[in-house]
């Protein structure tokens, strides 16, 4: 894909006029539905284009790009995450405690899982062995994560249907059965689940793991790390892994000192984001990965927050890397079946999508075909993907084509 090109006030400005004209024909698609947006210079943080962009509509996985600046303003990319074995409080007794990282792998030495860079089940087993202590019983401590696992506005029919998982503190691949599928379906037991395949390879029943309680003393015997907060928000953000938003979420909300729970998640992330000087009136939010169908956001507030990652303000340097977190047109994650080659938008086009039933969006940047970097937000609602996402990529595709000068 070609590199985003550098910032630079020295291309050609495109004028709001010009490019209204421009973009009148593709928005002008019935396809699009009711569509709010908003379109601003990047290197300057002028408003080119809007519509309705103060009013907050149903975002889907667009929400990932809040999720992502709040991390990037709260944690150090380099956090990793510990999932630890400690000596329960009966002789001979375990506790699997689990440290909210739900990339750990059942996969076998030299074979991958379905994260980036994720710690291995096999390595806690090897450690364990290695510590002596002879092992007759397990126990899974998921009490990190407060109640409920399941989000306002969250279906069960999209555990079987491979999109969530109930959050919990320690999971397998993120819950996935098989493993390796994107959207293969997901336990509804992901803790018990984590602990019961430690069991079997220790040479204990599965059927005899229960949900329990780390003594607050207990010295870990084993430790096993999760890939650095980096690797992981770019997969969650490339990929769209719900999941992983979920967790990263909760990382936030603990570093800012509120519950890990999705309440404490939403505050976090809301008060990240202000605090960096963004506008967030009009956000509700009831998760941190946008698959709540009760998720509330105005295109403003992400397009606002996609010109502070692009620009110069006080927040962007902290911001930067969420430009390269975006799918790639053509080219990676979520976009690449989207603006494929010759597709003007190939390589050029790096967004966040967002789809649930009859809600399509997309929130990103592109440079025109003078230099000049753009960011966008694009929020449809009321019709189906198969027509809304073609729609809404002739819209981006128009922003790449012009130069849109008055």
């Amino acid at each position: 894909p070609t590199p985003l090109a550098a910032l630079t006030t020295d291309a050609p400005t495109p004028g709001a006029d010009g490019l209204a004209a421009a973009l009148a024909p593709a928005l002008a698609n019935p396809d699009l539905g009711v569509l709010t947006g908003q379109i601003t210079d990047a290197a300057t943080g002028d408003v080119l284009w809007r519509r309705d962009a103060d009013v907050a509509q149903t975002p889907g996985s667009v929400t990932k790009v809040l999720t992502a600046a709040a991390a990037l303003l709260v944690l150090s990319p380099a956090h990793r995450i510990p999932t630890t074995v400690v000596p329960g409080a009966a002789p001979g007794e375990l506790v699997l405690v689990g440290g909210g990282d739900p990339t750990l792998t059942a996969q076998p030495a030299g074979e991958d899982g379905y994260y980036t860079d994720a710690p291995r089940l096999d390595d806690l087993v090897e450690q364990i062995v290695a510590s002596g202590i002879p092992v007759r019983s397990l126990l899974v401590d998921d009490s990190l994560f407060g109640q409920p696992s399941m989000a306002e506005g969250w279906l069960t029919v999209d555990i079987a249907g491979g999109s969530i998982a109930p959050i919990e503190s320690v999971m397998l691949d993120g819950g996935r059965q098989p493993p390796l599928v994107d959207y293969s379906p997901r336990t509804a037991t992901p803790a018990l689940d984590a602990g019961r395949t430690l069991a079997q390879r220790l040479g204990l029943d599965p059927g005899t793991v229960a949900l329990g309680t780390a003594p607050t003393t207990a010295e870990p015997i084993a430790t096993v790390w999760s890939a650095p907060l980096s690797v992981r928000l770019h997969q969650m953000m490339v990929q769209s892994d719900d999941v992983t938003a979920e967790t990263i979420g909760r990382e936030i909300a603990r570093a800012a000192g509120k519950p890990a729970t999705f309440e404490g998640t939403v505050a976090a992330v809301t008060d990240a984001v202000s605090a960096s000087g963004i506008d967030v009136s009009g956000l509700v939010l009831r998760d941190a990965s946008g698959l709540s169908t009760e998720d509330r956001i105005p295109a403003r507030l992400l397009d606002d927050v996609l010109t502070a990652a692009t620009g110069d303000g006080d927040a962007a340097d902290e911001l930067r890397p969420l430009v390269d977190d975006l799918a790639v047109g053509g080219g990676s994650g979520t976009l690449w079946d989207r603006f494929v080659s010759p597709s003007p938008g190939a390589g050029w086009v790096r967004a966040k999508t967002g789809t649930l039933d009859f809600v399509n969006a997309l929130a990103g940047i592109v440079t025109d075909v003078d230099g000049r970097a753009l960011t966008f937000t694009l929020m449809s609602t009321g019709t189906p993907s198969a027509v809304a996402k073609p729609a809404l990529d002739a819209v981006a595709v128009t922003l790449r084509e012009c130069g849109c000068r008055q």
